[in-house]
């Protein structure tokens, strides 16, 4: 804790190594410093893939940072669960603004072994960034599986990215994850469908009397309609039904960490994959392991 504590004030201080170091060393081993700032707010970014979620998180970092803003991304990267490796994506650029990269800091989170693809890392990281000043913190995941529900616990604010595609919006709805957004913006409105797009999902929140909720058209490609979301966000009042989910999937986030990071999962593993112990007689070994400190 004392490398971390010491570079948590380099980091402070705007070494921009020291703060990649510091996330390192937590991202490696699980400690954070205790931070509880409130200088900048996390927004989430999610959608399926291909709706250029990327793409419009790169116009809206350039929108924030040129009025002076600190911001910071955190990209999802899964980790396979075969090979162990992940990707690790350069997935936001900003060549060629150099007056701007100042004020931007980017950075792919792998989950590691963490199920669906949110490390609890992340929520000492965001305490991290706003520490150091970042007032924007974007959090991009990958658009699939449970991603989108334990983001939505971490965040602030969640921002759907869809396309034009009537049946990722459907997707959408029947998964749950409109219920959780924020801000819904429908991204490539310069492509035939998109206005449709916008107006079935306005017609789907219209059916609850009291959601008022903002559905935006936007082109990450021609930079249309980036302010005006911007703005939206920068005004929406974040829903306040969080708070119990918040701590739910943080919990069950650190109970997968221990479960996927304890020393004999392994052996465990293979001893229910030949039959030898039932998936009860694990979990019991398990828990009873946790218990006693041996994870």
């Amino acid at each position: 804790m004392t490398d971390i504590s010491n570079l948590l004030e380099s980091a402070k201080l705007g070494d921009r190594r020291s703060l990649s170091m510091l996330i390192s060393a937590i991202s490696e081993s699980g400690d954070s410093p205790n931070i509880h700032s409130a200088t900048g707010w996390i927004l989430g970014v999610t959608g399926p893939p291909g709706s250029g979620k990327s793409t419009l998180i790169g116009q809206m970092v350039r929108k924030w940072a040129s009025s002076g803003e600190r911001v910071a991304v955190l990209a999802l990267d899964p980790t396979s669960p075969l090979s162990g490796g992940s990707l690790l994506a350069d997935r936001i650029r900003m060549e060629g603004e150099d007056e701007l990269l100042e004020n931007v800091f980017v950075r792919s989170i792998p989950s590691g072994k963490t199920p669906g693809a949110v490390s609890p890392i992340l929520w000492p990281i965001c305490s991290v960034l706003s520490e150091c000043g970042w007032t924007r913190i974007i959090v991009e995941t990958v658009g699939t599986g449970q991603s989108e529900f334990r983001i939505a616990a971490l965040v602030d604010r969640l921002l759907l990215v869809d396309g034009p595609d009537r049946g990722d919006i459907i997707q959408a709805e029947k998964a749950g994850i409109l219920e959780l957004a924020d801000v819904i913006a429908v991204n490539k409105s310069d492509l035939p469908g998109a206005s449709s797009a916008a107006q079935h999902i306005r017609s789907s929140l219209s059916l609850a009397s009291d959601d008022n909720r903002e559905v935006v058209l936007v082109s990450a490609k021609e930079g249309h309609g980036i302010q005006e979301l911007v703005e939206i966000i920068e005004k929406c009042e974040p829903q306040n039904t969080r708070g119990k989910m918040m701590m739910m999937e943080r919990l069950i986030s650190e109970w997968d960490s221990i479960l996927v990071s304890h020393p004999e999962i392994d052996k465990i593993i293979s001893e229910l994959c030949d039959g030898s112990i039932t998936v009860r007689e694990a979990i019991e070994i398990l828990v009873s392991s946790v218990r006693d400190g041996g994870s």
